[in-house]
């Protein structure tokens, strides 16, 4: 019974000591994360106003978002009474063992920086990159994500991003479309290279200039193959691309020309 009088007195004493400061830490948290969120919305409208780039803009605010509340956990600490000199001196050895084990983490933040000063793509463009194709959603602190064709959400270290090879379609503003479309042997070489020049030219996606052109390709074993290759803006690519085998053999069709295909022939035994 004593016992648990002295463990019982012990608790109190603890809780006179204790308690404010960690009802006060507690507050200063709460406080401070609402503070945190204000500024970050805050600076949020400033940087969209002053019409920062948009992947810029989400880096900057994503970096200044986690310094603000490593920040606000220092204050909290040492309001908790735990010397924050001594703190700074544990933290600073833990970032040391840690930096070694995570060097793949901090490549990658280094990667998102070298992205954000040199800018190789930014948010909405189509780029190419790990092999993997997509538009570029979001440019983060470590990783970049990109969603495919098939809308599947890729995500990329931005290490591997900012140390490999990118190609960037839409940086010039337009791209070239390039299809294959064979006919036969015995079809007029001029007359078709007309017909589907005229289907690219009829098509409003195709743009004007550079101008579409269809050449001579190939000649095959069973077919003269035809490089037919318009340009258009990155967002029509695919459009561009599937409208112009369905136009082409439409219009071949109705011009009379043939496109190969093997031919089925019954050999009739008599008997």
């Amino acid at each position: 019974m004593e016992k648990a009088q002295e463990w019982f007195d012990y608790g109190i004493e603890l809780a006179k000591e204790f308690g404010p400061k960690l009802i006060t830490a507690l507050i200063i948290y709460i406080v401070g994360m609402w503070v945190v969120k204000k500024i970050i919305g805050g600076t949020r409208k400033v940087m969209s106003k002053s019409k920062y780039d948009e992947s810029l803009q989400k880096f900057l605010l994503n970096l200044f978002s986690w310094a603000l509340k490593v920040f606000l956990i220092i204050i909290v600490i040492s309001r908790l009474g735990v010397d924050v000199t001594t703190f700074a001196a544990v933290i600073a050895a833990a970032g040391l063992a840690v930096g070694l084990a995570l060097q793949g983490s901090l490549s990658n933040f280094a990667g998102g920086v070298l992205i954000m000063i040199f800018k190789p793509y930014k948010i909405g463009d189509l780029i190419e990159a790990q092999g993997v194709l997509g538009s570029v959603k979001g440019i983060e602190i470590f990783t970049t994500k990109l969603v495919t064709p098939q809308n599947r959400l890729a995500i990329i270290p931005n290490g591997a991003m900012a140390n490999g090879n990118i190609i960037n379609y839409t940086a010039e503003g337009k791209m070239r479309v390039d299809t294959v479309i064979g006919v036969g042997y015995g079809e007029d070489i001029k007359k078709t290279k007309e017909v589907l020049l005229n289907v690219l030219t009829s098509n409003p996606k195709v743009l004007k200039d550079p101008a579409p052109s269809v050449n001579v390709m190939e000649l095959a074993d069973s077919s003269v193959n035809f490089a037919v290759r318009p340009f258009c803006k990155p967002e029509d690519y695919w459009d561009v691309y599937f409208s112009t085998y369905e136009n082409s053999k439409i219009a071949l069709d109705k011009a009379g020309i043939e496109i190969p295909y093997p031919h089925q022939v019954e050999i009739h035994k008599e008997g």
